[in-house]
């Protein structure tokens, strides 16, 4: 069985790969708007011992989504329609029997709740796995510190292939520098560099 798995480098979508990496034959998809460069997810990809390919999204969600996250003053609508775009894209336009992602059961943003999923896999004729969906952060964390090489940082100073960066990257240019930093808190991203 083949699975895509949605790919930022970050350590939920590659913890989700170690754990689907038993039972399929796992790609990592990074979904684009060709704002970024997917190079980040493709080194790590490399490193990880996984094949990667990208997928192009809809320009048209990308700007949908940068005007909701600056009219909301916040990214989550933003950032919770790219997923399900991205998600619904890799079912559509990939031939894979699976498609996957790295969303975990804290995560507020993204997510993809039972009615999304059955949709897609009725539509695509796919199936839908969130691996990580019953997992906590604690133990995530614990996970990813036995099983993976991780490198931490503010969002901008960590360089991955992921819809935040590209949001950033576009509500910046349409609303100027200080747009991006009034929709985004400070948090801290991360990169996986390999595995241990």
């Amino acid at each position: 069985m083949r699975a895509a798995l949605l790919y930022s480098a970050g350590k939920d979508s590659t913890l989700a790969a170690l754990l689907l990496e038993e039972f399929y034959d796992v790609t990592l998809v990074t979904a684009s708007f060709g704002v970024v460069d997917p190079e980040p997810a493709r080194e790590a990809a490399a490193a990880l011992g996984f094949p990667h390919e990208t997928v192009d999204l809809d320009p048209d969600v990308a700007r949908e989504a940068v005007d909701r996250m600056h009219e909301d003053g916040y990214p989550r609508n933003g950032i919770q329609r790219v997923h399900e775009h991205a998600v619904e894209r890799v079912a559509h336009v990939t031939d894979f029997d699976t498609v996957a992602d790295g969303t975990r059961r804290d995560d507020r943003v993204p997510t993809v709740d039972r009615p999304l999923a059955q949709s897609v896999e009725d539509r695509f004729d796919v199936d839908y796995l969130a691996p990580l969906a019953g997992i906590g952060r604690g133990a995530i964390d614990d996970m990813v510190a036995d099983r993976l090489v991780v490198e931490t940082g503010p969002s901008e100073a960590i360089p991955k292939a992921d819809y935040e960066v590209e949001l950033r990257a576009l509500l910046a240019d349409e609303y100027g520098e200080t747009a991006v930093d009034d929709v985004f808190p400070d948090h801290v991203q991360s990169r996986v560099r390999g595995r241990r």
